[in-house]
């Protein structure tokens, strides 16, 4: 009779491929962090006492706490334009013609209740709706600083001064419509990456309306971080006394406060406050301020990347930047 060696005894909860030794899950982590901050709560509270950190802390929520109900306003919105609304509704509201369609698009921007964070998500879905991605920059670019709380607000920071409510419309939806034309003009369609979307076929309306909020948010979401921590940091290490230097020389003082309006990435709700109380500088640099900020900064530069891609947003953002400083000096020049 043949015999066979036993086989080794296998420890009791054990499967075959169960190796010894450490295996960290969720829970041993976050005990690890917690004690972990409890030994060097001492140092922490000393760094975010300094006066930086509770500026970079100040700005960066600043930040977000303006952004984010706008944010989640354009995310709604371009769900039901995504769910709701018939690829038809938009050939029948815009012209045929792309070059009359960048117009139409510009002056709707005015009828958005929103801040850049809400546009970028509703221009966004225009472009998957099938609108021709002209007119849907052109709405981009105009809805933030052209509807009517934005206006509301820029008389409020500037009593006395309708003229510079006029200057805000005229040069916003001037640059926004030149750069809807210029991307129809130049823009190739490599350059644009079509914004994603999970698939929604199988899914119910509602179904599909949640699964859009749930991708919009987490894409557009984390860049809005990304683009708050940046401007937060540029704003706490930027010495003030810099300000004043350059508001001596008007060319100097239109590039920085363009220069600052990207950095500080304020919404433009509340920038027209802003820029009023910078009274060390002229009308027109504060104009400038204005028209750049709502159009191209930091967080908005991050949320075009997400959405539409790096090719377009490297090119399309330093050509509105460009364009916008010099429409503000031109309409400044007129109106002011």
């Amino acid at each position: 009779m043949t015999t066979t060696d036993a086989a080794p005894p296998r420890a009791e909860g054990r499967g075959p491929d169960d190796q010894r030794g450490w295996h960290f899950n969720s829970p041993l982590v976050l005990t690890l962090l917690l004690l972990g901050a409890v030994v060097v709560q001492d140092p922490i509270r000393r760094v975010l006492a300094e006066p930086v950190m509770q500026s970079w802390m100040t700005v960066f929520v600043a930040v977000m706490v303006q952004a984010l109900p706008f944010l989640v306003l354009g995310v709604l919105l371009s769900a039901v334009i995504a769910v709701f609304v018939p690829p038809s509704f938009f050939a029948r509201a815009l012209p045929a013609r792309p070059a009359l369609a960048v117009p139409v698009a510009g002056m709707a921007g005015a009828v958005l209740p929103g801040c850049e964070c809400a546009s970028v998500p509703v221009a966004g879905a225009l472009v998957r709706r099938g609108v021709t991605p002209a007119a849907a920059l052109a709405f981009l670019l105009s809805a933030p600083a052209i509807n009517p709380i934005v206006l509301t607000a820029t008389a409020v920071a500037f009593p006395g001064e309708p003229r510079m409510v006029l200057a805000r419309f005229v040069a916003s939806l001037v640059v926004a419509c030149v750069m809807g034309w210029l991307w129809q003009r130049v823009g190739r369609a490599d350059w644009l990456r079509p914004p994603s979307r999970p698939g929604a076929e199988g899914l119910g309306r509602g179904a599909a309306f949640w699964g859009s909020v749930r991708h919009d948010v987490m894409h557009a979401g984390g860049f809005l971080v990304v683009g708050a921590m940046a401007a937060a940091t540029l704003k706490a290490v930027v010495p003030a006394a810099w300000l004043g230097m350059a508001a001596d020389n008007p060319v100097v003082a239109v590039l920085a406060l363009a220069v600052l309006a990207v950095l500080l990435s304020i919404c433009s709700e509340a920038d027209a406050f802003v820029a009023a109380s910078l009274t060390q500088f002229s009308l027109t640099a504060r104009l400038t301020f204005l028209v750049v900020g709502p159009m191209i900064d930091l967080k908005l530069f991050a949320m075009q990347t997400a959405t539409f891609g790096r090719e377009f947003a490297v090119r399309f953002a330093p050509a509105t930047f460009a364009l916008a400083v010099l429409v503000s000096v031109l309409v400044g020049a007129v109106l002011l």
